[in-house]
């Protein structure tokens, strides 16, 4: 059978991080939404997304194809329905729709006419921005528990103080020595060719992925996921970091999410509790305001290749859009659009030639190429998010 995850309506309410990547590619626990998947169908996926996102992420379709809404994350019971789905059959979860079958004869599909399988079990969902860190508790205990079944552990090195080592997993080639790690509040994942330095306390539950690295006396609270090749220093609480992203040195974030390729400077912090204690809203891209997010505690959103200097501080709430580039004294205001180069005295717009210089230059640093692609990704981003800067 051929696999397919699509978009969904949640699209519009997970940018910006779904303006340079589908749906399936946010990470959230250890794996990708597509690395849990493909883990739990034994079959590899490909995307129905944006059509300027396809040239990089391209769908492969075939004579029998079942879709799945990649904004739900697997579980065994629900990946058993999918499997077993035959032709004009969808299944359905509060009125949305998780998968279907469809054939490549089929020229619209119309869910009238097809028999709905109404899933009645609980299923995570990731339908805001908020979600990401906000059920990262959940996501990183699941995964946990899919990557390490039936398999051992590297050992823990003798200089580590450790509280329930029963919920720490460590992969080849994993440097740790003289750090704290308690796992009695959640599992802790320690990825391949990971490091902890020496000093670093954290508290489960916490990913480190592949090749990630935690920096001298770092404090780290659960949830937080550190993303292949990420690095994290100072202080970090239910933060989720994609990948390729630094908060190297002191300072705090909070209730945070972090693309790829994004740097926060030395002593930059965020607020994660508004002074009094109301809820947080959040810039929504789907209604162009604020929106409500039910939560007390929520930090920063910012989208891929986006970095801020040091001392920098943001507001409770903040979204930073992609290949934004903040600097300065104050705080820059809690909605800064994609390609704006500046701080609270102001913005300009970043224009896409010398961000694509930095890309480039960036991402050499971890030898991945800054493709053609890539290019044109940002390049629709910033034509899209015009309207929202101050030319």
């Amino acid at each position: 059978m051929n696999y397919i995850l699509f978009d969904g309506t949640v699209r519009n309410a997970l940018l910006p991080f779904t303006f340079t990547r589908p749906v399936a590619d946010i990470r959230i626990g250890i794996l990708t939404i597509r690395e849990k998947w493909e883990n739990y169908l034994g079959s590899t996926t490909t995307s129905v997304t944006e059509e300027y996102l396809m040239d990089k992420f391209p769908m492969v379709e075939m004579e029998e194809n079942v879709m799945i809404n990649a904004s739900f994350l697997p579980n065994a019971t629900l990946v058993d329905w999918i499997q077993n789905l035959k032709a004009k059959q969808a299944i359905v979860f509060e009125e949305e729709i998780v998968a279907f079958y469809t054939q490549d004869t089929q020229e619209e599909v119309d869910f009238d006419q097809y028999e709905l399988l109404f899933f009645e079990n609980e299923l995570v969902r990731i339908a805001n921005t908020w979600d990401i860190f906000a059920k990262n508790d959940r996501a990183i205990r699941d995964d946990f528990e899919l990557l390490t079944m039936d398999r051992t552990s590297q050992p823990i090195p003798k200089s580590v103080n450790v509280i329930a080592p029963e919920n720490i997993f460590i992969e080849e080639g994993a440097q740790l020595a003289f750090v704290t790690l308690n796992a009695s509040t959640g599992p802790i994942y320690i990825g391949k060719n990971s490091e902890i330095m020496e000093g670093s306390v954290i508290r489960g539950p916490f990913a480190l992925c592949e090749s990630g690295r935690v920096k001298l006396a770092t404090k780290v609270y659960g949830a937080t996921t550190v993303g292949p090749h990420s690095v994290i220093g100072g202080e970090v609480n239910n933060s989720v970091l994609f990948g390729y992203s630094n908060k190297g040195h002191d300072g705090f974030l909070g209730n945070s999410v972090l693309g790829e390729w994004c740097n926060i400077g030395a002593d930059s912090n965020n607020s994660n509790l508004k002074n009094n204690y109301e809820e947080v809203r959040l810039w929504s891209y789907e209604t162009e305001g604020f929106a409500k997010t039910g939560l007390q505690f929520c930090g920063l959103m910012m989208g891929d290749h986006s970095k801020c200097g040091i001392n920098t501080m943001f507001n409770t709430g903040t979204v930073v859009g992609v290949s934004a580039n903040i600097f300065g004294a104050g705080f820059p205001r809690n909605f800064v659009p994609s390609f704006s180069w500046g701080g609270a005295a102001g913005f300009s717009t970043y224009l896409t030639q010398k961000a694509f210089q930095t890309a480039k230059i960036v991402m050499a640093r971890r030898n991945v190429a800054f493709t053609d692609q890539d290019a044109a990704i940002l390049t629709h981003v910033f034509e899209e998010t015009k309207k929202f800067r101050s030319e």
